[in-house]
């Protein structure tokens, strides 16, 4: 049996992170330290080769329990540590905080949960909580038995996600230049309330398609183009040149440049394309590093629009 290998000091507190979610059955993944992003490359620039050569294998088909793997993975850089939700058989739901260009008063993800147990005639669960260096909480569930929930965005309520199949969060101990993931109730793991696996798993009505008639008010304009490339969006295949990271960067391009022209707020769109993102299996942070990708290079050069 090989020795294990040496680890830098600054990746002790994250190994035994990492070691520690192994134990729990939950598959972990490195993440780029001090950040979000999976440490590795993106669909839209895979070799094909190497542990690629069947095909691009993603953050959470590449996440593992194994602890020589964890090992030595962790060894020599201080990764963050990513939980693969879906093999884990978690669902995290991830209260998140206001955008600063939010109205004031707007609710927060923690006060939008609480309004949503309050209709449901349901107290708030209690179960494993980790504070995110934001300032919103990530509270932990496990699956039911034999359900395959995916990730969503806003489908509970304002600023609530969730992360399931498709999906992983920052385990405790992560930090980003915000600061650090740290466990706020150390409570076992609790099962998905029923009434939350309901409205997670229930179908969402079918969207008709936009109709692209022509319009001069650039309000309009901008709604239809967003719908039109959340649907090519939603319709993307696995991968090559027309796979879903590929086509999620070019139909944020597309709709940025209303956004550059102040036709739709940026929050608007990055919220609609995300959830077109996650919905074709992609992950939350890849979906949020794509379009912020696409966004920020089109505000940082769109020309003007031409008046007609």
């Amino acid at each position: 049996m090989s020795e294990p290998p040496i680890v830098a000091l600054e990746s002790l507190h994250l190994l035994a992170a990492a070691l520690m979610c192994g134990e729990r059955g939950w598959p972990v993944l490195p993440v780029v330290p001090g950040a979000k992003r999976p440490a590795g490359h993106p669909e839209r620039s895979c070799p094909r080769t190497g542990r690629c050569a069947g095909g691009h294998r993603t953050p959470e088909q590449r996440a593992t329990t194994d602890p020589e793997l964890i090992q030595a993975a962790w060894a020599h850089r201080p990764y963050n540590v990513g939980i693969a939700t879906g093999p884990a058989g978690l669902v995290v739901v991830d209260l998140d905080v206001c955008k600063p260009e939010e109205p004031e008063g707007a609710p927060d993800g923690a006060t939008s949960f609480k309004a949503l147990c309050e209709r449901a005639g349901q107290p708030c669960p209690l179960t494993y909580q980790v504070r995110t260096p934001s300032g919103g909480a990530h509270l932990y569930f496990t699956a039911p038995p034999g359900a395959r929930l995916k990730c969503s965005v806003n489908r509970l309520g304002a600023h609530i996600d969730t992360r399931a199949w498709g999906g992983y969060v920052l385990a405790a101990g992560s930090t980003t230049d915000q600061g650090a993931y740290e466990v706020t109730e150390a409570t076992p793991v609790m099962r998905l309330p029923a009434w939350l696996a309901d409205l997670l798993d229930k179908p969402t009505e079918p969207t008709a398609p936009a109709v692209l008639a022509p319009v001069r008010d650039g309000t309009k304009a901008a709604r239809t183009a967003l719908e039109r490339e959340c649907a090519v969006i939603r319709a993307a295949s696995e991968g090559g040149p027309n796979g879903r990271n590929n086509t999620l960067h070019r139909s944020a391009c597309k709709v940025a440049r209303f956004v550059a022209w102040e036709h739709i707020p940026r929050h608007t769109v990055e919220e609609a394309i995300q959830a077109a993102g996650e919905s074709t299996g992609l992950s939350a942070a890849e979906c949020r590093t794509t379009i912020r990708s696409a966004m920020d290079w089109i505000l940082a050069h769109a020309t003007p629009r031409e008046t007609a």
